[in-house]
């Protein structure tokens, strides 16, 4: 559960407010009565004081998760330069029980580069640096169209995946690299290094083939088979790639294909890409991912996938709903419009913390109990193939 409100300092919670007061006056003229109404009906107190959503589809409550009620915890600081502009799409680890950040920023000169964040419960932001950890050179900033429907920016570092292999000493970033063209890159960092704040990053590799679009890689935090396993695409079939090693020599490239099919009867009509860094669990491999609605065209909803351990390639559960999608002001009013992009999660007392860019703009944080959530999620499959079953035999 989140920190109470008290024990934010003054400076942070004067930000958050500023920040939420900014976001409503913008949207103010975008938002009717009536969805305003509705959004107070949807809301109800439980005993514990613990305010949840209530959805007007049915579905298993615990499938849907809570949003923190002091999001955004990160929005762009006027004062810096370099992430005046947007901060979103974070990653995430957790190393000494706390929550280490590291999220895209685009500033005045529309590149876009990596800020640190670190936040001791995985709400509360209790440390920024004022200064970009990461930066992807680029030759000169040029206007890029593919870097500008990717986020808004006029290239660099996007989107970025930091993990740590089998408590190796190093820890491992995939990021989407952008000068020319949208490429997969790799970098590394010590972990003495990372915790001390040095960031003295191994130069990176393009490990995508170039001239060919490539988004939301993915590294499994152990090795599987004792081979590292690198997911790569999940549309339409679910990729991985496994190596002996994440050194990549020059030239060395991962051959990925992606083919953005068509689902029928489901509300993942059109499925993006990986969100997170997978997340093991006694049940199998949990991975978010994005996807669209052909109802509900444009906007970015989260879903939910449970992976074979030993042969992640095969979609045990798959959610039947999106478990988080753009219903709230900040969600809404940015620079894209109806976006929730889960590209962290972490496991942090029990719950399950999604961290995501809403509307390409800011940070921010859902959570929700894991063992009730990771439950909710297979009873509903089984529930659906007893239906499958019980069809077929009347049929």
């Amino acid at each position: 559960m989140p920190r109470n409100k008290k024990s934010k300092t003054n400076e942070t919670k004067s930000e958050n407010k500023k920040t939420r007061t900014s976001i409503k006056e913008k949207g103010v003229k975008k938002t009717s009565k009536k969805k305003e109404t509705k959004k107070k009906d949807s809301k109800k107190v439980s005993r514990k004081g613990k305010v949840t959503k209530v959805k007007t589809i049915k579905k298993p409550s615990h499938l849907e998760f809570v949003r923190y009620e002091e999001n955004p915890i990160i929005a762009p600081k006027e004062e810096n330069e370099w992430e005046a502009w947007q901060t979103f799409n974070p990653t995430a680890i957790v190393l000494n029980n706390q929550v280490h950040f590291l999220y895209r920023a685009v500033g005045k000169d529309g590149i876009s580069r990596f800020g640190y964040a670190l936040s001791n419960d995985g709400f509360i932001i209790d440390e920024r640096l004022p200064y970009p950890v990461y930066e992807h050179k680029i030759p000169r900033p040029v206007f890029n169209i593919y870097s500008y429907f990717s986020g808004g920016s006029w290239g660099g570092a996007e989107d970025p995946r930091i993990v740590r292999v089998n408590n190796e000493d190093t820890l491992y970033m995939t990021y989407t690299a952008c000068d020319n063209c949208l490429g997969i890159a790799i970098t590394s960092i010590k972990l003495e290094d990372f915790l001390n704040r040095r960031w003295k990053w191994k130069d990176p590799k393009i490990i995508s083939k170039p001239g060919e679009v490539h988004k939301n890689w993915v590294i499994f935090p152990e090795k599987i088979n004792g081979k590292y396993a690198i997911l790569h695409s999940i549309n339409p079939n679910i990729s991985i790639a496994y190596r002996d090693s994440l050194e990549f020599k020059e030239g060395e490239y991962i051959e990925s294909y992606y083919k953005p099919e068509f689902r029928e009867n489901c509300w993942d009509n059109w499925t993006r890409g990986v969100g997170p860094v997978p997340i093991k669990t006694e049940y199998g491999w949990l991975i978010f991912y994005h996807a669209i609605s052909a109802n509900d065209f444009g906007k970015y909803k989260v879903g939910a996938m449970l992976l074979d351990l030993k042969d992640p390639t095969k979609i045990l559960v798959r959610s039947p709903y999106p478990i988080l999608e753009p219903n709230d002001i900040y969600e809404n009013n940015g620079c894209k419009s109806g976006v929730v992009y889960a590209s962290g999660a972490v496991v942090k007392d029990g719950n399950i913390l999604i961290y995501y860019g809403a509307s390409d703009s800011y940070v921010c944080v859902a959570y929700a109990n894991l063992e009730e959530f990771l439950t909710a999620l297979i009873k509903n499959q089984k529930l659906k193939l007893i239906t499958q079953t019980l069809k077929r035999k009347i049929k």
